[in-house]
């Protein structure tokens, strides 16, 4: 289990006050990572249950199904945000499922381009239904407004810590 999964659902409520510290904005942070941490493991564990997938394999099927020609592997992992190694392991596992194809580019042998086999977009496609039910699901309880509101400010939240960021 990584760290982020053991962390209690309450961590928000367990910051101790101290004079100039900034409380409510490490309590904001903690009470977005409770959030991830929560919705991430729920769908991880549908993904497993149902579908016996993990949520990367899932996520490198969805940047594929995004791409019909497919994509270099050093893009795929450019766009998860993982090394190249990770990606290799996860397109040998759903190529042995025959959900990924893999050949040389057209362009430069060196390099491998992989794709969504037929099964695979199938595949793919039937889950992704079934994950924005399992999103919605855990939303049901926000109003449109509610949900209009929240991702409002959460662009705020990312453009601020973008602009920190430099």
């Amino acid at each position: 289990m990584d760290d982020a999964a053991a962390l209690p659902l309450d961590v928000e409520t367990k910051v101790i006050e101290r004079p100039g510290d900034h409380k409510e904005e490490l309590r904001l942070w903690l009470r977005l990572l409770s959030c991830k941490v929560l919705i991430e493991n729920e769908i991880r564990r549908k993904l497993r249950d149902n579908y016996d997938i993990t949520l990367p394999r899932f996520d490198l099927m969805a940047q594929l199904d995004k791409a019909p020609g497919g994509m270099k592997l050093g893009e795929l992992s450019q766009r998860l945000m993982v090394s190249n190694g990770n990606i290799t392991g996860l397109v040998d596992r759903l190529v042995s499922q025959g959900l990924l194809d893999r050949q040389p580019s057209p362009t430069d042998r060196r390099t491998q381009l992989v794709k969504l086999t037929a099964e695979g977009r199938r595949a793919f496609r039937a889950m992704a239904a079934a994950h924005e039910n399992w999103i919605a699901d855990l939303f049901c309880d926000l109003s449109k407004n509610e949900q209009e509101t929240l991702m409002r400010l959460l662009g705020k939240a990312k453009n601020s810590a973008r602009k920190a960021l430099g």
